[in-house]
């Protein structure tokens, strides 16, 4: 592998794990406060948390985008957009992982709504260091 591969692959793992870090921290903050129910309880009935959690994972999911374009070596909306994809697939399986296995994962519209969000915010993330960059002729 060459030396941008190396960072290609480091910028999106970073920004990865960016989001993993912050939506996990969010996540234990929020139940150990109570804001959401005990670990495994049912999530049926917090729908307004649940909303707050869709808020602050795309807050974070264009934040990891934006560390995965920011590291990358050249072509950031194109590196945020592969860390885009890698958060579209992730939900996908949790979606189907976690289809009618109980109340402890709340409502439809959650994972769907995590499916939904994926691109976009990626994009988002990736255009927020575009605008960060000089603007380049290609005469």
């Amino acid at each position: 592998m060459n030396k941008n591969t190396l960072k290609s692959i480091g910028a999106v793992l970073a920004g990865i794990f960016a989001g993993i870090i912050l939506t996990i921290g969010t996540d234990i903050a929020l139940h150990a406060i109570g804001v959401f129910p005990p670990w495994g309880a049912s999530m049926v009935g917090f729908d307004g948390p649940l909303l707050l959690a869709t808020v602050y994972r795309t807050v974070y999911g264009v934040l990891a985008s934006y560390i995965i374009a920011r590291l990358a070596p050249d072509r950031p909306m194109q590196h945020a957009l592969v860390g885009g994809g890698a958060g579209l697939a992730v939900s996908i399986l949790g979606a189907v992982l976690t289809w009618n296995k109980g109340p402890a994962f709340g409502p439809h519209w959650y994972p769907l709504a995590l499916i939904v969000l994926a691109i976009p915010q990626a994009w988002a993330g990736g255009k927020l260091r575009l605008m960060q960059l000089p603007a380049r002729s290609d005469d």
